[in-house]
């Protein structure tokens, strides 16, 4: 028999509309497996059951009657960088391991008005800095297909909980791969959307245009769905995305047409390249595009080395606004003092050239891509790694090379501004001492043409579907 936690979401709604189960039933599941498993795979800064069992109790007496909600009562956890009202929120620091905000983001807002119950708080690194997910607070999200591994970042406990069955899904969000990097590591499938595509208000804000919400879920049709619940702006977005004409729920039943596809596996930096396990993972989805019927075209790298450099003035700025006080500079992590300090190093000056050069320069290529309809790269250039690679050395800067060989792919795409999704369509072989691991390709699309690499999504899942792969530790 079919468990609750196998469902996706859309399977869990309609099994509570059908009355084949009930909320404070589904929610009791969820929770009962996120604190015996969730602990041993770092997924959840903060369970809050009680929370969860008063909604599901409510949800339940509202699936009585014509409640529009489509996914009233079923199960969901935001990250915990993402506002909640009334629910500690650490941004994955000790410096807020008190902070309880009185204001949701809007996404929440969304995401709570279509019916998912929150049933806590999903791990990131602090401040949603780095590739892999660690902090003072819990430590490490490790991925549930070898559990001494990282389970990457910044949205590690999303894709880890989803990926262990623990939700059927999960918003995350995205500022240089943060989405995209965990999905490969854990083996879910993982949406960033176009810039502009979901807002980031009330109090958030994206003055950086990197950053934005989207969703992490096991199948792409669930994903759709997230992002067409996440994906409404509110008054005042400074560069919104008007809504789409077709829903992304809609999108993923039709047919993408035979596309024109680039792809390439160079990086942009000369002294980084892909591990053989990540190639392996390209050609096989570069074989499954063309044989759905798609032309694919070999090219180099469109983008240029110093897209690098730039975009490490404009993140190292970032953290470097945040008003930290000095006395609380050695409580923050070594990762975050090396981005605040690289950040201080940086005039107005040297932030205005390297936001400018980031916009120009990857309006150029887009421009000089427009003969293509999407693009195929890896989405990592090597499998997840063991929990303490990142950070052995003890040298924040060598901290950093290792995130470059570990994801030299992602943030092109929130530079760029356009949509991409990894998709978990390999997995390696096991061998003795490691056993089989994810590692997904990457598609992308045009900026704003998010239906469009939905479609191309379902299609592709369609014909290499992904769901009965179930790691160990779910």
């Amino acid at each position: 028999m079919t468990e609750l936690h196998d469902l996706d979401a859309h399977e869990q709604a309609r099994a509570l509309r059908a009355g084949e189960t009930t909320s404070v039933e589904l929610m009791r599941h969820h929770l009962e497996r996120a604190e015996r498993i969730g602990p041993d795979l770092g997924a959840f800064t903060i369970l809050t059951p009680d929370r969860a069992l008063a909604q599901a109790a409510d949800a339940d007496r509202r699936l009585t009657g014509d409640d529009p909600a489509p996914f009233l009562g079923v199960p969901t956890a935001f990250k915990d960088l993402t506002s909640t009202a009334g629910v500690t929120t650490t941004l994955g620091s000790t410096l807020m391991r008190d902070n309880v905000p009185d204001v949701n983001a809007h996404v929440v807002t969304l995401v709570e008005r279509a019916g998912f119950i929150s049933i806590g708080k999903t791990n990131t690194p602090e401040f949603g800095l780095s590739s892999y997910t660690d902090n003072d607070l819990i430590g490490p999200a490790r991925t549930p297909w070898d559990t001494a591994r990282n389970a990457g970042g910044s949205s590690g406990g999303a894709a880890a909980a989803v990926a262990a069955r623990l939700l059927p899904l999960a918003p995350g969000s995205d500022g240089g791969g943060s989405i995209r990097i965990p999905s490969s590591a854990c083996g879910v499938f993982g949406f960033k959307p176009s810039r502009g595509r979901v807002s980031s208000g009330p109090l958030g804000n994206d003055w950086t245009g990197l950053a934005v919400d989207g969703p992490v879920a096991r199948t792409v049709r669930d994903a759709a769905a997230l992002l067409d619940v996440m994906a409404v702006p509110m008054p005042g977005d400074i560069r919104p995305l008007p809504l789409p004409a077709t829903p992304f729920a809609t999108a993923i039943g039709q047919d993408p047409g035979r596309l024109r596809i680039a792809r390439w596996s160079g990086t942009h930096l000369p002294d980084v390249a892909p591990e053989p396990e990540a190639i392996e993972a390209w050609e096989a989805a570069s074989r499954l595009l063309e044989s759905l019927g798609h032309e694919i075209v070999a090219i180099d790298n469109p983008f240029p080395r110093d897209l690098e450099t730039q975009f490490n003035v404009v993140w190292s700025s970032g953290i470097a606004s945040a008003p930290i006080p000095p006395e609380a500079e050695p409580l923050l992590r070594a990762n975050t003092r090396y981005w605040r300090g690289r950040g201080r190093e940086a005039s107005a000056i040297d932030l205005a050239s390297a936001m400018a050069y980031l916009e120009v320069t990857t309006r150029q290529v887009v421009a000089g891509l427009q003969h293509f309809d999407a693009f195929l790269t890896p989405t990592l250039g090597r499998v997840a790694q063991p929990v303490e690679w990142f950070n052995e050395s003890g040298d924040p800067l060598e901290d950093h090379h290792r995130e470059l060989l570990f994801t030299p792919y992602t943030a092109l795409y929130n530079m760029s501004g356009q949509p991409a999704a990894s998709l978990p369509l390999h997995w390696t072989e096991s061998t003795e001492g490691r056993p089989a691991l994810p590692i997904g390709a990457m598609l992308a699309a045009h900026p704003g043409q998010d239906a469009l690499l939905f479609s191309l999504c379902a299609q592709v899942e369609a014909a290499a579907p992904w769901i009965e792969q179930i790691p160990p530790h779910a």
